[in-house]
């Protein structure tokens, strides 16, 4: 005999909220905490400037030069 799809989706539903219940009761000093981050952020930041500002540099002296050879 086949499994309704309705009473199947009934058991999931029934075993989410079991789940749902039951995981936050885990205490919380089992969980070892996130470790910190090595970086904020700033560094790639001013990396990406950099490589930016190199970009520029470069369009600029091949613009330059291009409109010299004209």
């Amino acid at each position: 005999m086949a499994v309704s799809s309705s009473s199947s989706f009934g058991v999931v539903a029934v075993a989410v909220l079991i789940f749902a219940i039951a995981l936050p009761a885990v205490p919380a000093q089992s969980i070892a905490p996130a470790p910190a981050p090595t970086s904020d952020g700033t560094s790639i930041d001013q990396g990406v400037a950099y490589v930016l500002m190199f970009l520029a540099l470069a369009l600029t002296y091949l613009i330059h030069s291009a409109d010299l050879s004209c």
